[in-house]
């Protein structure tokens, strides 16, 4: 399936991106590129196959939960540029 150049420029448009012809005509060609792979996945039978989220099977990757002691407060201060009673001071960043 072939994409125009009008109709990448209009998506161009619609996203609000501004193009040159030589990247217009790269991308026709690219997106052409990916649509006729598409149109060759269309035609695979796939009746029987069962839907899936994931290529593969995988469940819980995480580790189990543990209860761990915190930080002590000096240790996590201890390369903070600037401290000041025990807390961090960082610049200002909203209003």
């Amino acid at each position: 399936m072939k994409i125009t150049k009008q109709e990448v420029l209009h998506v161009a448009r619609l996203a609000r991106l501004d193009m040159d012809d030589e990247s217009v005509d790269k991308f026709a060609g690219q997106i052409g590129t990916i649509l006729e792979y598409v149109d060759t996945l269309q035609q695979v039978d796939t009746r029987g196959v069962k839907p899936t989220s994931h290529a593969i099977s995988l469940s819980n990757a995480f580790r189990e939960d543990g209860e761990i002691s915190h930080m002590d407060r000096d240790k996590a201060l201890a390369n903070a540029p600037e401290k000041e009673d025990g807390y961090f001071i960082v610049p200002k960043v909203v209003g």
